[in-house]
């Protein structure tokens, strides 16, 4: 199966051939533009359209025994497609794009706070990041330097290096806890700013083109989670008075 997102992520509808219907009802497509629950981002949902103008709504999206295998999990009570049968896909862009903005300020959050990562979790209006850190931070100060790093509109983009190259070069892994999947030959970066000037670190998510894209945002509060550990909740709009 040809994961598209991670060539293109604005990518929302597409054609694909049915491959195979698991016992459950999941449904595995020869290529796909849905992203698979991974790394805190949630799967996507859409429906898929028929030939005949049918729809089967998609009410998620997850990866099966290994990361490069993507699973369209229906809703119930959902017809169920012919294996070959031609589909076209059909992302909900709004909730997609909100969640590629989302991730994509975590990831400049991981910028003004460099610290080891020890959890997050995107989603639509609320995402987080837990920090291993002692340090007594403000949050108005946080969500100012993010801002500075939306307005600069830096380019957002994709590079791929080998699993040696990860292995020579750790500090790219920000996680504390979990390191990228191996065993595919290859490690996506993702990369913001001119020549990976502002960050660089291997993501399988979605991301804006853009940082002006991410819109404003603001740190809604940080959260003291054990001796060693800060939460911080990323949130829409500005930071309220």
């Amino acid at each position: 199966m040809t994961a598209l997102f991670l060539e293109d992520a604005y990518l929302s509808t597409v054609e694909s051939l049915v491959t195979g219907i698991r016992e459950d009802g999941g449904i595995l497509l020869e290529q796909t533009c849905f992203y698979a629950t991974s790394g805190g981002q949630p799967g996507d949902t859409g429906f898929l359209e028929r030939e005949n103008g049918d729809k089967i709504q998609i009410a998620g999206t997850v990866t099966g025994d290994t990361k490069a295998e993507i699973i369209l999990v229906p809703a119930p009570g959902q017809s169920v497609p012919a294996v070959g049968e031609k589909l076209v896909q059909h992302i909900d862009w709004d909730r997609r794009y909100n969640l590629m903005r989302m991730h994509t300020a975590c990831h400049l959050l991981s910028v003004v706070c460099p610290y080891p990562i020890t959890g997050a979790a995107v989603s639509e209006t609320d995402s987080r990041i837990d920090f291993d850190m002692t340090d007594t931070i403000d949050k108005a100060e946080v969500t100012a330097k993010l801002m500075e790093l939306v307005k600069a509109n830096h380019p957002i983009f994709n590079q791929w290096i080998s699993e040696e190259e990860l292995r020579a070069n750790p500090d790219l892994v920000k996680s504390k806890n979990v390191r990228p999947p191996s065993g595919q030959g290859r490690i996506r970066l993702v990369c913001i700013g001119e020549g990976s000037s502002i960050d660089s670190q291997p993501c399988g998510g979605t991301h804006v083109g853009e940082t002006a894209e991410v819109g404003e945002i603001h740190i809604g509060k940080i959260e003291k989670k054990g001796k060693e550990n800060r939460r911080f909740r990323i949130r829409f709009g500005p930071l309220p008075a």
